[in-house]
This record gives C-alpha cells, structure tokens and sequence, in this order.
C-alpha cells in the first residue's frame, strides 16, 4: 500500500462540505435537539466553510430517533444516521467511513467542551499541517470543571498509557477530536475496538506511524448526568491497552502505510543524497570525538568511542531523514541491527588503523585521521547497503493482514 500523500491546505472556495461533525448518541431524547441546535448556529456563525452535522444514532430505544429524523429536515446541513447496535466507536466508524467530508470530526452530545475551541481543532488539518487534533483537558490553558473523582481517572489513566504505551498525548479520551478524512480511510481498518477504547487506539496507531497530532486546550464542565458506566469502561480499556500493546510488540500494526510522504525526494537517489549528508556530518563528527579522546585513550580505543557515538546518531537520523520513518514503531529493533552494522564499521576502520600501525609504527596524528577517513569513505557505501536492504527494509505483511 502506498504511503499517504503530502499534506495540502484545502481551498477557500468549496462548495461541498469541508467539516463533517459527528454527534454519536445513545437514548439522549433529553440534550440532542438543544445540542444540534446550538452547534449548527455556532457553525452557521463562525465557520467560514460549508459543514455538515450528522447524527449517529447507535441502537437509541427512546425518542432520539424521531428527534434526529426531525432535526435532519429541518436544518439544511444536519443528517443523521441509525445504527442496529451500540457503540461509540461503531457509530464513528460508519459515520466516518461514509462521509466524503475533507476533515471530520466529533463532540460529546452533552456540549462539555466550549464550542469556541471548533475552529481552531480544525483549522491545522484543513491548513495541511497536522493529521489529526484532539481537545485536551490536561494541557496548560484548559480550564476543567469536575469533581475530583472523574480528575483522579482520567489522569490515572492517561498516565497509564504513557507509561504502558509511551504515548506522547496528553489526552486520549476527550470527547473532541477531528481528523482528515484520508487519514481516516487508512486508519479505520486498523482499529479494532467499538466502545470507548476507539479513541485510544486510533490515536496509539497514528503517533507510531508518526502522524502530527495536534492538541487544543480546552474549557471543559463536567456532565453530572454522564451514564458511562465508569467501571466497565475501565476494565474495557485496560483489554484494550494489554491489545494493542501486545500488538505492537509483534509487529503486527501495517503503521507504514500511513506514513507520510512529505519528506525530500524519494526513491534511490533521493535516499542516497540524504545518507550522504548524514554520513558527512557523522564522518566530521567522528574525526572529531577521536582527536578528542585519542590524547587519552589510544588510537582503538578512541575509534571505538568514537564510532559508537556517531553510529547510534546515524542510524537515529538515516530512520527518520533518509528512510522517511517516524514514530516509536521498530524503533529498538532498527538500533540493535544499527548496532551490528557499527561492528562491520569498528572491524573495517579498527582494521585500517591496525594495518596502519604495523606498517608504520610512527606514523603521524595527520596520517592516522587521513587513514580513517579514507576507511569511513569506503564503509559509508556498504553501511547504506545495510540500511537500506536489512535494518530499515519494510517488513512484509502475513498472509491475509489489512497490508496484505
């Protein structure tokens, strides 16, 4: 599967609807007619594009059905939908999947979040800067009114997450979030859970295939009528994390598929330009750290340190600047081969200085830095061979995975 393509701001002059905001609802008769409402006035007023306002009715037994179907003929930008079963995440999967939206995005029925921070969520993906935002309650800037047991889960469990996934987001499930539609197309096959974890878990695959997420403090009060049954919830998304971990740990997650391909030019030449650079930076530096060390340390023992050194920043820069790859996915396993290939680099260079040695015991400062730049030279073509056909080669799928 191709890489997604480079990220470009949408037009000013759109005559379908750019957002697409999803309101996923379950028996809630009480707060979806004031709560479209007030949303499709606050868009009508401060949205500078065509939108679109969808219900997802997801199996409600009350009246929110009759009440959608109303809402939807009477405000020309609202629709809704009706799923047979529930589920938050199953009713933004198909909502999602069968918009044609540029962005789309989705809040909590109860109107937690201040509608003022809509427009500047979306603003970064309808720009082309950033893959997915979400709202934040736990970021500097936010102003949060709840009790203290929902501030003492909701932490909990964000740094759970970080400590278990190491995530770089602060808040997985803020009712909140947007989404550029083609991200969504890659993304939506991936993700597994249809409850409250599909946030979560959409979130965790984008940042390990190294997708911007952009965050949005926001002003957020507590809904003391919420009937999430926090308990269930809970050890829901605890099987989820234990899920996606151990999917993770395998391998298993396609994420190079969702890469971007907003980097320099690609393909062979465009690879082998960036590892040039790298190489000649890391060649300056290791040069360098060994005239540093080599007063102290001896000639083998300077180039190892030396080299060592150097190796772990070039395999860290040759991933991300000339193999395109982001995130923390593979992240260890490319450092352990990068690792092997700095051996094949110590025994080629540490060899040239051996053979230098014998041949000239006395052999000067200059004619030993001259030696190992000649041998950095020689291994720098080998050490992209390397890189390219084994360390950072892309996996391929099994048999039947969504990659395949």
């Amino acid at each position: 599967m191709d890489h997604l393509p480079l990220r470009t701001p949408l037009s000013a002059h759109q005559r379908e609807p750019v957002l697409d905001v999803v309101v996923p609802v379950f028996n809630e008769q009480r707060d979806l007619e004031r709560c479209v409402r007030r949303l499709h006035g606050h868009l009508r007023e401060t949205f500078p594009y065509p939108f679109r306002i969808t219900v997802a009715d997801n199996a409600s037994t009350d009246a929110t059905p009759r009440i959608a179907a109303r809402l939807a003929a009477e405000l020309p930008e609202t629709e809704w939908l009706r799923l047979a079963a529930k589920g938050r995440g199953r009713a933004l999967h198909a909502a999602w999947s069968g918009s044609r939206a540029p962005v789309l995005a989705y809040l909590d029925v109860d109107l937690s979040t201040d509608l003022a921070a809509l427009l500047p969520l979306v603003a970064p993906l309808i720009s082309g800067h950033s893959d997915i935002a979400i709202g934040t309650r736990l970021a500097r800037g936010s102003r949060v009114v709840r009790g203290p047991r929902r501030e003492v889960i909701s932490r909990c469990y964000n740094a759970l997450l970080r400590s278990t996934l190491a995530v770089g987001f602060t808040d997985a499930q803020c009712g909140f979030k947007a989404v550029r539609r083609d991200v969504a197309e890659r993304l939506l096959p991936l993700v597994q859970d249809s409850g409250w974890f599909f946030d979560t878990e959409l979130l965790v695959i984008a940042e390990r295939a190294g997708l911007r997420i952009h965050e949005v403090p926001v002003d957020w009060v507590d809904d003391p009528d919420s009937r999430v049954d926090i308990l269930s919830t809970a050890v829901a998304d605890l099987c989820g994390i234990a899920r996606i971990g151990r999917a993770l740990a395998r391998g298993a997650l396609p994420t190079a598929a969702l890469r971007r391909d907003d980097g320099p030019p690609s393909g062979p030449a465009g690879r082998l330009l960036r590892f040039g650079a790298v190489g000649a930076v890391s060649t300056v530096g290791h040069v360098l750290l060994y005239a540093a060390l080599r007063p102290a340390a001896g000639g083998q023992a300077a180039n190892a340190g030396a080299l060592l050194l150097c190796a772990v920043a070039n395999t860290a820069a040759n991933r991300r600047l000339t193999f395109g790859l982001r995130g923390r996915g593979g992240v260890l396993r490319h450092h352990a081969k990068g690792l092997l290939v700095f051996g094949v680099g110590l025994a080629l260079t540490g060899g040239s200085l051996a053979v230098l040695h014998r041949l000239a015991p006395a052999a000067a400062r200059s004619t030993e830095i001259a030696v190992l730049v000649a041998a950095n030279l020689a291994t720098t073509l080998l050490r992209f061979v390397l890189l390219h056909a084994w360390v950072f080669a892309a996996r391929r799928p099994a048999p039947g995975s969504p990659a395949a």
